[in-house]
């Protein structure tokens, strides 16, 4: 095992997920079973298992005992992982926002805001993070006619947050592939959707975006399973992390073998999409024909 990781920055989420790691990591080095470690902080194996994969809190408590059964013992280590273990139980910024954010989704927006390269595949809609505000509310919108105007805004007021990774001193870099049909389809009406595709002209040409578009002459290729995303961060400990949004939940896969399977797909995309270099000249074909 390395020694304690100290991620300034990171967010809550990326902290859990550390801390598991290195707490398993511990666990196998001793050749300690889920159940025994499970029994000693008076829980079930299960529950080692949600902390080891950083989905859920940790009580000072059981990470000190953790320490202790696993041989754990100096101070200066028991000290670095117990502050990280409290650091990681810090509420995110997105915490402001629980009221309209679902449970299932909160784990992807610390994911967001803690990676260096997030790459996505769109079929339906423009990339959340860039969206504009008037094509954000009609997103929302849909399907919800009878939302309070209250909870729409602040639905959009999240989206506008999250959008924050992309100006912050260090960016994170995005690499957007998106089906033409997502840019073809009036979500909104005429004038927010010339101002949407105006604003991914704007964009695309910024150093940390990069956007391709798959022209519908292209037909049948490597995203038809649907949308996805990839999130890869600069902590090495950490996976790379598979997202996929369903209408009521999301599934986040990080084994090697599903993650390699979603990293080739979005290989093939990029190459089966219009080349970066073409990307203004669709967009502004498509304005023309708003």
């Amino acid at each position: 095992m390395t020694g304690p990781t100290q991620v300034g920055g990171s967010g809550p989420t990326v902290l859990r997920i550390l801390l598991g790691t290195q707490l398993r990591q511990l666990r196998e080095a001793k050749g300690i079973s889920r159940e025994d470690a499970g029994y000693t902080i008076r829980a079930s194996g299960s529950k080692i298992s949600r902390m080891e994969l950083g989905r859920v809190g940790f009580k000072p408590r059981d990470v000190a005992d953790l320490l202790t059964l696993y041989g754990v013992l100096g101070p200066d280590e028991r000290r670095a992982l117990l502050a990280l273990a409290e650091e990681a139980n810090q509420p995110g910024w997105w915490h402001r926002f629980s009221d309209v954010l679902p449970g299932w989704f909160q784990a992807y927006v610390g994911l967001e805001a803690a990676a260096a390269l997030i790459r996505t595949y769109e079929v339906q809609f423009v990339p959340g993070l860039l969206q504009t505000p008037d094509y954000m509310r009609a997103v929302v919108s849909l399907g919800r006619n009878k939302m309070p105007r209250e909870d729409i805004e602040r639905r959009v007021d999240l989206r506008i947050t999250r959008q924050q990774v992309l100006y912050r001193p260090r960016p994170v870099r995005l690499w957007a592939v998106v089906d033409e049909a997502a840019l073809r389809r009036p979500i909104g009406g005429k004038e927010v959707m010339r101002a949407q595709i105006d604003h991914l002209m704007t964009a695309a040409k910024s150093p940390s975006v990069t956007l391709q578009v798959i022209p519908f002459g292209s037909g049948g290729h490597a995203g038809a399973g649907g949308s996805f995303t990839i999130l890869r961060f600069a902590d090495h400990q950490m996976p790379d992390v598979v997202y996929l949004e369903q209408l009521t939940s999301a599934l986040y896969l990080d084994r090697r073998e599903d993650v390699d399977a979603y990293l080739e797909a979005m290989e093939r995309l990029c190459v089966e999409a219009d080349p970066p270099g073409r990307t203004m000249e669709t967009l502004d074909q498509i304005m023309r024909e708003i």
